[in-house]
């Protein structure tokens, strides 16, 4: 098979640790031919969405270099055997824009992974209220007065903007309430953005946990990202500690209750974020964590991934 893989550069990948990496990493390795570029490089010419690509190679992980590139082609998205989006938020006006040409690569017979029109339809933070007995307290609003309010109501509460990535403007307000206002008109910027809050869930300390949905099927071991020190937040990109570790039965059930929902949608990779029993995210842009489970558990993630795919494609 013929495999387009759309991301960052590659420069930019964490050797040890990318997850797309390890995709095409044993997709070589079963024999399948890969091609990268970068969204940018995708464009609508002569009546079709095609990419300027180029041939990848992965080099043996002892290569002081890691990868290879060839000539720059041009060619149909629809003449790959799978297009693969894996290029990281934040879901801009220019992530947007790829979706859209992707979806147009669709409609002329590409297949995408996740699917642009399904990546569109679910954001990663306001998906979640479609499942409203798996969540916990919630509230999407861009007025402070409502958050003053659910404050109140709840006493220790999280608030963060829909568009972070890694924890990243994450706050915990609790009893005293000290700064919410601050922070919320911060924020928010006055209004002008629209905020999330959720009740504070002291499950935390157990872990922010990463279970991966793949093809409608559940990896049985989750990444527990754990906060350190005073740190909230269990990001690994903030400082938290990755632990694997296996679902436990409440996370299973949810897990397997989500799975082939999703994936009948077209979200063929999920990166489902539970704290708890609780569902706080629904990651479906370029989910991760594929490296630190395999290594701890010894579930082969990347290899069931493939194996999910080749199944998609057959």
């Amino acid at each position: 098979m013929d495999l387009l893989f759309i991301a960052d550069p590659l420069d930019t990948f964490k050797v040890s640790k990318d997850s797309t990496l390890a995709m095409m990493r044993v997709a070589q390795a079963a024999g399948h031919r890969l091609w990268f570029c970068q969204s940018c490089h995708v464009l609508w010419r002569s009546n079709a969405v095609v990419a300027d690509c180029q041939p990848l190679v992965i080099k043996p992980s002892s290569s002081t270099a890691w990868y290879e590139l060839g000539a720059i082609q041009d060619r149909a998205l629809n003449s790959f055997s799978a297009v693969l989006m894996r290029t990281d938020p934040p879901f801009d006006i220019e992530y947007l824009n790829t979706t859209w040409m992707l979806s147009a690569a669709v409609r002329q017979g590409a297949k995408v992974f996740n699917n642009p029109a399904a990546i569109r339809d679910h954001s990663e933070k306001l998906s979640i209220t479609e499942f409203p007995e798996l969540i916990p307290p919630t509230l999407v609003t861009r007025e402070l007065g409502a958050i003053e309010q659910f404050h109140k109501e709840h006493q220790d509460i999280v608030i963060k903007p829909l568009d972070g990535m890694g924890g990243m403007g994450v706050f915990r307000v609790g009893k005293d309430g000290l700064n919410l206002a601050s922070i919320v008109e911060t924020l928010g910027e006055n209004g002008a953005r629209t905020l999330m809050a959720q009740r504070f869930l002291p499950e935390i300390t157990q872990g922010d946990k990463r279970v991966l949905l793949i093809g409608g099927e559940v990896v049985p071991f989750a990444l527990a990202r754990i906060p350190q020190g005073s740190e909230i937040r269990g990001n690994l990109a903030a400082g938290g500690k990755g632990v694997a570790m296996p679902l436990s039965d409440a996370e299973r059930k949810v897990a397997q209750y989500l799975a082939p929902l999703l994936n009948q949608r077209g979200l063929f990779l999920v990166g489902l974020d539970l704290i708890g029993s609780y569902v706080t995210e629904i990651n479906v842009t370029s989910p991760t964590c594929f490296v630190e489970i395999t290594e701890q558990s010894g579930f082969d993630v990347p290899q069931f991934w493939l194996t999910a795919l080749e199944k998609a494609l057959a």
